[in-house]
């Protein structure tokens, strides 16, 4: 049962639970007749009809909120967060229940009744026609109105908990794209490009058909031609150290034969309504079997990543005089960094060079956010996948935005197939960092009570 067939389905079950509804409740729907407001449905679809005109009510639903406007939309979540939690007598029973028995059963109904019922509104919600895709649609519109309020918190949770269960790994499907695939997902990889951008359709070719470079994208059945995450790959003889000469416009393309080492370097979500759910760890590795199958001779499989979080990391710690990262002679040659093109003029380069590479060691290895975890998004994301830091590459990005967000730093992490699972195993128990010794030597001073770096 094909993707398609399955949504046709759908639809067909919710116009039938319509003609039944229209029967039951006459002038329910009707838009000049309807006397019910959004959260009220809401209501009315958690109290249990059957199953065809609950399709047909979540598919109302998402309608009517898909036509909401902003501040009838933030009063939609205020209602979620406000109405739509734990059922309170429920919980309070089910509390006193197991303290008189403590048994498995009473155990089980805490559990239940301790759930918000939000989460059951928005599995019910799911069964329409296209469900899925409007609540991550309706996911992303939240996160747009969390700025400064964490009333709205709890919501994002419980879509944040669900998703992670509905677009786990075991869901994902990997697919190739190259030139043939069709243009509107390939409109899609220009759009959500997020590392380096696509300039044009020429620049998408270059990326894509070529024989040493390559583009795997994951999906997901409920959402069709929609990508979640893609990957970029080029195909060279050694670890790059730089991004220009992977996104020339003009260069000698190497035959796949002759290649050695595999290169990610750029990769991207495609759905911000599925900000922080992980997708489950491992993306990469089965993405570095689907290329081992095409290209044997590979041995290598690195990444070129950005380091987006670092210049605003080092921007503090200049700014603070009890860093332990930096001292005043670091500080004083750390100040050509606000030297307009300072990268662009060797003599400049070579007094920032030095404390940058040790201050980028330091950042990589030992800062932390205060969930004690790397404060680099991009580092948490490899890491949790089992690779390890590789090696700091000194202006490897000059592109505005790689001097902005990182003053020019890329790294490559590893991805050793012998290694991946114990080193994610390391990371995801003890925060411990797999790193190889020359990033290691990098660091002159490292605090005793942080988290060990392993080799």
């Amino acid at each position: 049962m094909n993707a398609t067939f399955f949504g046709d389905m759908l639809q067909t079950i919710a116009d039938r639970g319509r003609a039944l509804l229209e029967r039951t409740l006459p002038g329910r729907l009707d838009a000049g007749t309807r006397s019910e407001n959004l959260v009220e449905e809401c209501e009315q679809l958690l109290t249990g009809r059957g199953e065809a005109s609950g399709v047909a009510l979540a598919r109302d639903i998402l309608n009517q909120y898909a036509a909401l406007t902003i501040g009838p939309r933030i009063a939609f979540f205020e209602a979620l967060a406000g109405r739509f939690g734990p059922d309170q007598a429920r919980l309070t029973a089910a509390i006193a229940a197991w303290q008189d028995d403590r048994s498995e059963t009473t155990t089980a109904e805490i559990h239940l009744a301790a759930e918000p019922r939000r989460q059951e509104l928005f599995r019910r919600l799911n069964l329409a026609p296209g469900g899925t895709a409007a609540l991550v649609r309706m996911r992303e519109q939240l996160i747009d109105a969390m700025d400064h309020r964490d009333d709205l918190v709890a919501v994002d949770s419980d879509f944040v908990h669900l998703f992670s269960s509905w677009f786990n790994r075991g869901f994902l499907v990997l697919r190739r794209i190259d030139w043939s695939t069709p243009a509107n997902i390939l409109e899609k990889i220009i759009k959500h490009e997020a590392v380096h951008k696509i300039r044009s359709w020429d620049d998408l070719r270059r990326r894509i058909e070529p024989a040493d470079r390559c583009c795997y994208a994951f999906f997901h059945p409920a959402l069709g031609d929609e990508p979640l995450i893609f990957v970029e790959v080029a195909l060279v003889r050694e670890i790059a150290n730089a991004i220009a000469p992977i996104l020339a416009d003009k260069r000698e393309s190497l035959d796949p034969e002759r290649a050695k080492t595999a290169v990610f370097y750029s990769i991207s979500n495609c759905q911000r309504g599925l900000a922080g759910v992980t997708f489950g760890h491992f993306l990469i590795k089965q993405v570095v079997e689907e290329i081992s199958r095409d290209n044997p001779r590979l041995s290598t499989f690195v990444t070129l990543s950005p380091t987006p979080n670092f210049a605003e990391w080092l921007r503090r710690e200049r700014g603070n005089e009890q860093s332990i990262v930096l001292d005043a002679e670091d500080r004083m040659a750390l100040e050509n960094l606000d030297i307009d093109g300072w990268w662009q003029q060797p003599d400049l380069r070579e007094q920032v060079e030095e404390p940058l590479m040790r201050a980028a060691a330091y950042y990589f290895l030992h800062a932390r956010n205060p969930r004690g975890t790397p404060v680099d998004a991009v580092a948490r994301f490899h890491l949790g996948n089992g690779a390890r830091l590789e090696q700091i590459n000194f202006l490897g990005d000059t592109s505005e935005k790689g001097i902005e967000q990182a003053h020019g730093m890329m790294v490559n992490y590893l991805y050793d197939l012998d290694y991946i699972e114990r080193n994610h195993e390391a990371y995801a128990q003890n925060r411990t960092i797999a790193a190889s010794n020359n990033v290691k030597r990098l660091v002159r001073t490292a605090p005793a009570e942080l988290v060990p770096v392993a080799s």
